[in-house]
């Protein structure tokens, strides 16, 4: 008798266990927490109650849909309802990934940091879907530039009876293509608006972009030379813009500045106001005291090659097939 009631009860959990497997609520798709902090609840109804809070990025079952609420089911099993919009689709989330991948191979043009709330999209343009949004003073680091229209600007030509080209091309704003380090020591990248990033400048070289009435956009250390006190100083360029945003070139300014021994101060040693270049900047040591700096100028409408040279404290266009040698008198600051 003994035995047949263990042998009931081993046919007994088998058979809840193979049932219980059979009628498992099988996950409609993938989806993944879209906000900071999402929170799933017991239920759609008006009084609900708290089962599960998921950071961005949670992976998620989704077993149901009711509405623009979604049942799903979190890797621990928890299971609760959400909003639709506190998700992104598996679709969504992997080309969040390709952003990831496409910034690690690219170098870094310039590093700074969030000024205002900021959103980061998954394309350049305020119609781009937004990843998520990132705080005030999150480091980002800067990749690439591009211009777009600005919508309100194609509002306006068609309240005019203007051709919508015309508008756009009169208004465009600057998108730049970024990775920021996030408040855990994640990474996430995406595009942003550029009037919202405040890029770093080394303290010695604030001053002189205010001075120059120049909108920074990005800065190098071009070399380091004896200070004459026992030790080094960095000679920097600096590039920007002049005017609105949203044109053409990613900068049509750039300013060298070198360490005098002389007056122990930085000064104006080179200063160039007609460029169209674009990023990025290359910088190579060609000597004991000689730097060659180059990017991709758009002037005259084609793209051609500009390379300067730093030697010691004196900076020269170098003389190339379409280009003139050009030497700038040396301007102290």
């Amino acid at each position: 008798m003994r035995k047949i009631l263990l042998g009931l009860l081993l046919v007994l959990v088998i058979g809840t266990g193979f049932y219980l497997h059979r009628h498992k609520k099988e996950p409609v798709e993938i989806a993944y927490a879209a906000s900071r902090r999402v929170t799933l609840w017991n239920t759609v109804a008006a009084i609900q109650e708290p089962v599960a809070t998921l950071d961005y990025g949670a992976r998620l079952e989704i077993l149901q849909h009711f509405q623009d609420q979604v049942k799903v089911r979190t890797p621990s099993g928890a299971v609760g309802w959400t909003s639709e919009s506190n998700l992104l689709t598996s679709d969504f989330w992997e080309e969040t990934k390709q952003l990831d991948r496409q910034t690690s191979g690219l170098p870094v043009e310039a590093r700074g940091q969030t000024a205002v709330l900021t959103n980061l999209h998954i394309g350049p343009g305020r119609g781009a879907v937004r990843i998520r949004q990132l705080g005030k003073l999150v480091p980002v680091e800067l990749f690439e530039r591009r211009p777009m229209d600005v919508p309100a600007a194609v509002t306006e030509a068609i309240a005019q009876n203007v051709p919508v080209s015309k508008a756009a091309e009169a208004r465009k704003e600057d998108w730049w293509l970024v990775r920021a380090e996030l408040p855990d020591h994640s990474t996430a990248s995406g595009w942003v608006l550029g009037r919202f990033i405040q890029i770093d400048l080394p303290e010695a070289l604030y001053d002189y972009a205010s001075s120059a009435d120049m909108h920074p956009v990005a800065w190098f250390e071009l070399d380091r030379v004896p200070d004459g006190q026992g030790a080094t100083k960095p000679q920097y360029l600096m590039v920007g813009t002049h005017g609105p945003e949203g044109q053409p070139c990613d900068f049509t300014m750039l300013r060298v500045y070198t360490w005098s021994r002389k007056h122990q101060q930085y000064e104006t040693a080179f200063v160039d106001s007609g460029v169209c270049g674009t990023l990025p900047v290359e910088i190579k040591s060609v000597a004991a005291d000689e730097v060659n700096f180059s990017f991709k100028s758009l002037n005259n409408g084609t793209a051609t090659q500009a390379v300067y040279r730093l030697d010691d404290t004196i900076v020269r266009r170098q003389k190339l097939a379409g280009f003139e040698a050009v030497e700038r008198k040396r301007i102290h600051g």
